[in-house]
């Protein structure tokens, strides 16, 4: 397992899901990374950094948002 800091782009509060940007390269995005349901819907507002956690380092699609912070 890895934790990554990123960025939120997008959340979609239907599917729970956001499209992040992985801090430190401006073209890696992740599109429906799944969020944890602790986290406030109202919470996801873009440009607010995050915590992904990855599950499988090899498989950026593996990861979940665990933490969003200012």
């Amino acid at each position: 397992m890895e934790i990554k800091r990123g960025v939120v782009k997008s959340f979609d509060a239907g599917t729970y899901r956001a499209t992040v940007q992985v801090a430190g390269s401006l073209a890696v995005w992740l599109d429906g990374v799944p969020v944890a349901r602790n986290i406030g819907p109202s919470d996801m507002v873009a440009g607010r950094s995050c915590a992904l956690l990855f599950f499988d380092e090899s498989n950026p699609a593996d990861a979940v948002v665990v933490a969003v912070y200012e």
